[in-house]
């Protein structure tokens, strides 16, 4: 497991006054390719400690949105400003104030890591006292010891990806802009990583792109839910889960498949359904605005009915983005 990120005195976390724009700040962004509108008036905010999940299905916009944010593609309209500097006219001091992990964490491939880790750091301006420890740091937190002196372009996707980590995080920026973060990792590495980010966001805002919706409950404390190029949602997860048709619902197993007639007939229950993700499970949905736990519980009690799962749905984020985005692009058809 990834260890403490300890934030150096000399970082730029430590440099910028939080009370004064600890943010990025985007208004009424537009971008076009040809006739097709990528990404239409689009406008958030994302403040210090925030891990703000960016959601969308493929061609929503997520990503030519990330390259705007981080200067790397010029919006057709509006504006874009990352602790008080727009990017437009003050693109290079932005670029030193985020760490991106860009689309496929392209990197010069005929490298080692160990001189392309050394190459950013040289070009994000660390000094020679200091880079022997970023670079150590980096490359402990990241599990990168076992591929230092290999290749780049030898790399299996997942290493790749921790490499392209590593170099967003080197220079310690005060934002982050990672697409895709744990893409080609496995589940032992995504958890690891999940930590890190964890412990970044203590001292630093971090935007993340993914269309991994387990990603979004791990580390974000907000989501956004872009499709078309717009956005249809902006909440807390546990917000977006109470949206769900699911929220409330009360999951359980029978031991007789008849016993659902009974449950149908009782007070609050709107609805009995099969649950699609378990068969032989049950979904009893409540009238709006009644706590049908408590009824359940005390007809279990009551009937004597040995059930091998009771529990309460907090809300189902998959059907939640489902029907977002599928109503946004049923609008726009």
């Amino acid at each position: 497991m990834f260890g403490p990120w300890q934030i150096e005195s000399n970082s730029f976390c430590r440099c910028l006054d939080a009370e004064s724009q600890p943010m990025i700040e985007i208004e009424h962004l537009q971008k076009r390719y040809g006739s097709f509108m990528a990404v239409k008036d689009i406008s958030f905010t994302v403040r210090s400690g925030e891990v703000l999940g960016f959601l969308g299905p493929n061609g929503a916009g997520k990503t030519t949105t990330m390259r705007m944010i981080t200067g790397f593609l010029h919006p057709d309209g509006g504006t874009v400003r990352v602790f008080g500097n727009d990017v437009h006219t003050h693109s290079l001091k932005v670029k030193t104030l985020i760490g991106y992990l860009p689309e496929g964490a392209p990197a010069y491939g005929e490298m080692t890591v160990k001189s392309f880790l050394n190459f950013i750091a040289a070009i994000r301006g660390i000094n020679a006292a200091e880079k022997p420890r970023r670079l150590e740091s980096v490359i402990e937190r990241l599990q990168l010891q076992s591929v230092m002196n290999r290749r780049i372009e030898t790399l299996s996707k997942g290493f790749k990806r921790r490499v392209g980590l590593a170099q967003a995080i080197i220079h310690q920026p005060p934002a982050l802009i990672l697409d895709e973060p744990t893409d080609g990792l496995d589940p032992n590495q995504k958890h690891q990583v999940h930590e890190l980010i964890r412990e970044l966001a203590q001292n630093c805002l971090i935007i993340i792109s993914t269309h991994i919706l387990e990603e979004v409950h791990a580390v974000c404390t907000r989501a956004i839910i872009i499709a078309q190029g717009r956005i249809v949602a902006d909440a807390s997860p546990t917000e977006l889960e109470q949206r769900s048709r699911y929220h409330g619902a009360v999951r359980l197993n029978l031991p007789d498949s008849g016993l659902a007639a009974e449950l149908s007939i009782l007070p609050g229950v709107a609805a009995v359904e099969s649950d699609p993700l378990s068969p032989g499970r049950i979904l009893l949905f409540p009238e709006p605005g009644y706590n049908l736990f408590p009824t359940i519980r005390e007809w279990i009690y009551q009937r004597r009915v040995d059930v091998v799962e009771l529990a309460v749905e907090r809300g189902r984020l998959d059907e939640v983005f489902r029907r977002l985005t599928t109503e946004e692009t049923d609008r726009c058809a």
